[in-house]
């Protein structure tokens, strides 16, 4: 893996997901909330949609940690704000810049937007050097 420095930028990572995702995540995770698995549901309590699973969508963002620093031993922390909702068959689009560096861990600010809108901003993540 390259030295990161601050001001650095980790690669972008760019994933859309399929219309049929929030039902295998609901699976996965345990959460059937009706919000992500029922379309007819969603919008009947004022959503677009069905939407992502939120942890989802967290995942994309320590995704884009793990391969930018050379695999997921190398993700220290990750905190993150949740501030829209993510919808399937949408990109994801997860950028991150290097804030600083001290003793081999870089401290990322990363952001995970959608059509243009944040939905997770002010994404913090330590990642190991070596």
């Amino acid at each position: 893996m390259a030295q990161l420095k601050p001001g650095d930028t980790i690669p972008e990572l760019r994933v859309t997901p399929d219309r049929y995702l929030t039902v295998r995540y609901a699976g996965a995770s345990g959460d059937f909330n009706p919000i992500h698995i029922d379309e007819e549901f969603a919008r009947q309590v004022g959503l677009p949609g069905r939407i992502l699973h939120g942890l989802w969508s967290m995942a994309q963002v320590a995704r884009a940690q793990t391969d930018a620093a050379g695999g997921p031993e190398a993700l220290r922390r990750l905190s993150v704000h949740f501030r829209a909702v993510g919808l399937p068959e949408q990109e994801l689009t997860v950028t991150g810049t290097v804030a600083e560096v001290t003793d081999g861990i870089a401290v990322v600010h990363a952001v995970a937007e959608q059509g243009g809108t944040a939905i997770i901003r002010n994404a913090e993540a330590e990642i190991a050097l070596d």
